[in-house]
């Protein structure tokens, strides 16, 4: 493989780590995929996920050797919350990685303390990745939502990262719409509850526990996509659901445009998905509760990138590392 000097003169690794596999690859400063890989999780727990990512590292590393690259930072996207000061990583779907030392862990696994490297959580790797390869490029402020079985978003304003003190920032699941306050919404709030995709399955339940008629959904094993496939047959059920849902999103977004300002947010996550047919029905929802000037300049778009937001987001942040430092 040919390669050009500016190439051979610094190369980055991007990782992104699911709750079933790790993706990684090599990255051009430019954002082209020199090389990529995927392993599968197979049910690892605690240090046995630290010691596979160090292994892919080193694969890539050595790979970029034979191939006359040069790694000079390394981003790595997790499925939870990286907390910046204590360098440790939350992240719910992996056993064992509670408060996991994973920064320390690379830091000795690698061997080579002067490559920088990032942690971020999924949420930010994902608004980092729109913002150098998708919809939300030339943006400096700027919001991913994902919604899927949670919610949250990753936030960017005047080109930085919003974290928060324990990288926290962003859980907006936990955002309130109405009173009164019901111990169902403990363990994720009020907004997850009603609107992620588990939300959703949720609500169709119980309407038809309550005695709502559907030709088209039965309780007892509701998913959210069996919910969208019945919206499109005008089942009334699905209907009356994902109306509330579009009702929250837009609640959502126009509590984030008036906090935030940004130029756009971008939609992301299982749920969107089959809920992008939604986004203007979010924004009229939006601009009846948004600060007006803002809510004129905001956009709602769709992730460009899919699958490899997380992963292009974890190469974009190696490459801001590097010149941060």
């Amino acid at each position: 493989m040919e390669v050009d000097k500016n190439t051979r003169s610094g190369t980055v690794i991007g990782m992104d780590l699911g709750g079933t596999k790790l993706s990684a690859a090599l990255f051009s400063k430019e954002g082209k995929i020199i090389h990529r890989t995927e392993v599968q999780l197979e049910e690892k727990e605690g240090s046995e996920v630290g010691a596979l990512i160090i292994q892919q590292l080193l694969e890539l590393e050595s790979l970029a050797k034979d191939r006359e690259f040069r790694i000079t930072s390394i981003g790595i996207c997790v499925p939870g919350i990286s907390n910046q000061h204590n360098r440790t990583v939350w992240a719910p779907n992996i056993p064992g990685w509670e408060a996991y030392p994973l920064y320390e862990e690379l830091k000795n696994g690698l061997g080579n303390p002067h490559i920088p490297i990032s942690i971020e959580s999924d949420r930010n790797c994902y608004i980092l990745g729109e913002m150098w390869k998708g919809n939300a490029s030339n943006c400096n402020n700027a919001i991913f939502m994902a919604v899927g079985t949670g919610i949250g978003i990753g936030i960017v304003s005047n080109g930085q990262i919003i974290n928060g003190m324990d990288g926290i920032a962003g859980a907006i699941g936990w955002m309130a719409f109405d009173r009164p306050y019901s111990k169902e919404y403990d363990s994720c709030g009020q907004f997850e509850f009603h609107a992620s995709g588990i939300g959703i399955a949720r609500n169709a339940e119980r309407l038809l526990l309550q005695g709502a008629k559907s030709e088209f959904l039965q309780a007892g094993a509701i998913t959210a996509k069996d919910v969208f496939e019945a919206y499109e047959k005008n089942d009334p059920v699905a209907i009356q659901v994902l109306v509330q849902s579009i009702e929250y999103w837009g609640m959502a977004v126009a509590n984030l445009v008036s906090l935030l300002n940004p130029e756009k947010i971008i939609f992301g996550g299982g749920v969107f998905g089959p809920a992008i047919q939604f986004l203007d029905r979010i924004f009229e929802e939006a601009e009846k509760w948004g600060q007006p000037i803002s809510m004129q300049k905001v956009k709602l778009e769709a992730s460009s990138l899919k699958g490899d937001t997380g992963l292009i987001g974890a190469g974009y942040m190696a490459i801001r590392n590097e010149f941060m430092l």
